[in-house]
C-alpha cells in the first residue's frame, strides 16, 4: 500500500507489480509503428526497462529462503529503481498527451486529486536560438516579459521539445525529442548527418510538481 505522501507501494511485491505495470503501459503507448506518446524518447524507455530488469534480478532471489546479503542487495536496487521510475514519471508522465485517466490506470497519483495549489503555470517561455559550435544549437530562454533571465521561483525549469524535419511542423506533437532544462542556456547536440537541416523548437515552463505551462511559439534554425 502507498500512503498519502508517497504513491509508490511500500512492499517489495507491490512495488514489483506496480513498476512492471507502468513499464507495460508505457510500452503499449510508445509502439514505434503508431506511438500515442511520441514525446517519450526510445532511449529513456530502454533505460526504464533496464532499471526494471536490474530490480527483478535482485528481487527474485529473495522470494525463497535466502541470505541477509541478498536482502541488502534487493534494497539497494529498490532505491535505484525507485529513483529511475520517479524521474521518468516527472519527465514524461506528468503532462499531455498523458491524461489523468492514464495516470489512474498506472496507479500514479494525480496531483489535482491531492492538492489544488501550484497546479496552474501561467508564465510563458521566451527564447532565442544561437549557433555556437558545429552540430550545436543553443537555446537561451527566460520568462516572457521579465527583466532578467532567471527561471520562475521553485520551478524545475523549461521543457524543450524539438524535431529535425523536412517541413515546418503542423502540430506540437511533431516535435518528438524532449529535454528538461533546469537552467539557461540549453545546448542541443546533433549528429553529423543532421548538419544543414532545419530543427524546430518549442518550450514551456514546468513547475516543481510537474505541471506544464503554455507552450511558446515554434522557432526554427539550421543545424550548423
Amino acid at each position: 500500500m502507498s500512503n498519502k505522501r508517497n504513491f509508490i507501494p511500500r512492499s517489495s511485491a507491490g512495488f514489483d507489480n506496480w513498476f512492471r505495470h507502468i513499464l507495460e503501459y508505457v510500452d503499449s503507448k510508445t509502439d514505434k509503428d503508431n506511438p500515442e506518446w511520441p514525446h517519450i524518447m526510445a532511449d529513456r524507455v530502454t533505460a526504464l526497462r533496464a532499471a526494471n530488469a536490474k530490480w527483478r534480478e535482485a528481487y527474485e532471489p529473495t522470494l525463497s529462503p535466502h541470505a541477509p546479503q541478498l536482502t541488502r542487495e534487493k534494497n539497494r536496487e529498490r532505491l535505484l529503481a525507485e529513483r529511475e521510475v520517479r524521474r521518468f514519471i516527472k519527465q514524461f508522465l506528468r503532462f499531455s498527451p498523458v491524461t489523468d485517466l492514464d495516470r489512474d490506470n498506472m496507479n500514479i497519483r494525480n496531483h489535482s486529486l491531492v492538492r489544488t495549489n501550484h497546479i496552474e503555470v501561467h508564465e510563458v517561455v521566451k527564447f532565442e536560438l544561437l549557433l555556437r559550435n558545429i552540430r550545436e544549437v543553443v537555446v537561451r530562454f527566460w520568462v516572457r516579459g521579465a527583466s532578467d533571465r532567471a527561471k520562475p521561483r521553485s520551478y524545475d525549469g523549461a521543457v524543450i521539445v524539438w524535431g529535425v524535419l523536412d517541413a515546418p511542423p503542423q502540430r506540437l506533437q511533431d516535435l518528438t525529442n524532449h529535454k528538461l532544462a533546469s537552467r539557461t542556456p540549453c545546448i542541443l547536440t546533433f549528429d553529423e548527418t543532421e548538419r544543414g537541416k532545419m530543427v524546430y523548437i518549442a518550450a514551456a515552463w514546468q513547475n516543481e510538481r510537474g505541471y506544464i505551462g503554455p507552450w511558446s511559439e515554434i522557432q526554427g534554425a539550421i543545424i550548423p
